[in-house]
């Protein structure tokens, strides 16, 4: 049977158990954390998308997708405080669901960092043309070099998009001949995202640009844009749940939190109110300032961001200023309304952040292929460690090369849509293994546990699907082309030679350790 291989949660947590961590962390300790992981790219550059999608409605979008991801948090926190090991929600799925469950979800999260990291490096390139180039010193350039062919649908002059390949392909080598940073750093780069955040939301609230009529429509393509169309405020939502992800590294720190029961849904919901609060502000300061009404197509639906029409309808003069054609979407507002200096600031603030996140990312998909290749369903040459880096170098150049030509040919809107299908299917595995679990295994020792998991762990799997059901058919579509490209790879190859298969179910953590070294932002963990 394909469901039959199990591994015993008893060795999964034989590592683990090795370990003793000191509870330290109070609420107000995990909010902050939380709110240094969620708060970053997504809002930087998703905005102009997400105003595509959903005009002023993308306000609601921001809760819709906040929403989804405190329940799905909260089941997050659970397992996380169960199983405190590598490989996320395909470590999760294996203890519960079995080897091939939970090798479709380490091939979604493969799917999932890549792409995002692609998503991030597109965003960058988008502020370091703007701001440092183009504003600072007075460089254009060229069409052809900073979009790429599929962003423009063909159009005359995309070719590639050379910035975003660049940063990705320079933040690949940092990580493969190894950095260190010390968890200051990381937080001088959290305290500028907030504060540029801060400045941004402060001037252009009390603008006197600010005109409550521009949010009339407020939802110009409806709530429901309609399955496949990735429009309307769902639509906006399904974008837009990009801005929230790297919430779950909140849920991992249930180990080393003082009265976890308490103190992690406390850090979670409230890290992630907080940042709903401040990206609806983003925004309303946004849209209230240069207005965010969509560019309409034939029947009133608004042309799919990063699309051949939209680009072409951005090229007219009329629409030249627009949000929703901006690739610097916050440092446009600010120049528009007067504030040239503040809007190069924020630029660089975004300059300076995103290639840590991109790091992270990078740093994240090692971890899960490193895990999976540790049980066998991947060739161990592909986590070969340097013998001077001390890196798995082979997996971080073949998954940089895919991320830098996936960030040279692709627009950020869909690079973020498909790289969200994966990560909904992941937590939507995650919120199925809790509830598993608790059938399972229920006398186990949790250090939380989900309340109303009865009607949580189902809400998690129903809105996971909700938001995926209306991310673009394009974006749906790739997360079962690619999970079945897995599947062959898995039945023809993996299966045979997994340690479950020939009876080896030992974990050695220590492995993982012993890779790479620290990582810049890596506590600021995921897409951020």
């Amino acid at each position: 049977m394909i469901f039959d291989r199990i591994k015993p949660l008893s060795a999964i947590l034989a590592a683990a158990e090795k370990k003793s961590l000191h509870r330290s962390l109070g609420a107000f300790q995990l909010m902050l954390f939380g709110i240094g992981c969620i708060i970053g790219t997504g809002i930087f550059v998703l905005t102009s998308a997400g105003a595509q999608k959903a005009g002023p409605g993308l306000m609601l979008a921001f809760v819709i997708a906040g929403a989804v991801c405190v329940v799905a948090a909260l089941c997050y926190a659970e397992i996380a405080s169960m199983i405190p090991v590598a490989g996320s929600a395909y470590t999760y799925t294996y203890a519960t669901m079995g080897e091939f469950l939970a090798w479709t979800v380490g091939w979604a999260l493969v799917l999932e960092y890549a792409i995002a990291a692609s998503a991030v490096s597109v965003g960058w390139s988008g502020y370091f043309t703007g701001t440092i180039l183009q504003d600072t010193f007075g460089i254009v350039m060229p069409a052809w070099l900073s979009a790429g062919p599929l962003a423009l649908g063909g159009a005359p002059g995309g070719l590639i998009n050379l910035p975003a390949m660049i940063i990705a392909l320079l933040v690949t080598w940092l990580l493969m001949i190894g950095t260190s940073e010390s968890a200051k750093v990381n937080a001088v780069l959290v305290l500028i995202k907030v504060t540029a955040l801060t400045a941004f939301i402060a001037i252009t609230l009390t603008s006197s640009e600010f005109d409550t009529a521009r949010f009339n429509p407020f939802l110009p393509a409806g709530f429901f844009g309609g399955w496949g169309s990735g429009v309307g405020a769902v639509g906006a939502a399904a974008t837009i749940f990009f801005a929230y992800v790297g919430f779950d590294a909140v849920s991992t720190a249930a180990e080393e939190t003082k009265n976890p029961q308490r103190n992690v849904p406390i850090g979670l919901i409230g890290s992630l109110m907080f940042c709903t609060l401040f990206y609806i502000l983003v925004a309303a300061g946004a849209i209230g300032t240069i207005g965010g009404q969509p560019i309409m197509g034939p029947g009133g639906v608004p042309f799919p961001a990063g699309s051949e029409e939209l680009a072409r309808q951005c090229a007219m003069p009329q629409f030249a200023d627009a949000l929703v054609c901006s690739n610097e979407a916050l440092a446009h507002v600010l120049r528009e309304i007067g504030f040239g200096a503040v809007g190069n600031m924020l630029g660089y603030a975004a300059i300076l952040a995103l290639p840590s996140v991109i790091l992270v990312l990078l740093y994240a998909q090692t971890r899960v292929f490193f895990v999976m290749s540790r049980d066998g369903l991947i060739p161990d040459g592909l986590s070969k460690v340097h013998p001077r880096w001390k890196t798995p170098y082979v997996v971080t150049a073949i998954t940089g090369l895919v991320v830098a030509i996936g960030a040279a040919f692709f627009p950020v809107g869909q690079l973020a849509d498909i790289a969200n299908a994966g990560t909904l299917y992941a937590f939507g595995m995650v919120a199925v293994a809790v509830m598993v679990l608790r059938k399972t295994d229920g006398a186990r020792v949790r250090a939380f546990r989900v309340p109303g998991l009865a009607i949580i762990g189902p809400l998690t799997v129903l809105g996971c699907l909700f938001l995926f059901v209306n991310l673009p058919a394009g974006a749906m579509l790739m997360l079962p082309i690619w999970t079945g490209i897995g599947c062959v790879i898995y039945l023809f190859y993996s299966r045979s030679r997994s340690h479950m298969a020939l009876g080896n179910v030992e974990v050695h953590e220590p492995e993982l350790a012993e890779i790479g070294p620290d990582i810049p932002g890596l506590s600021n963990k995921g897409n951020d």
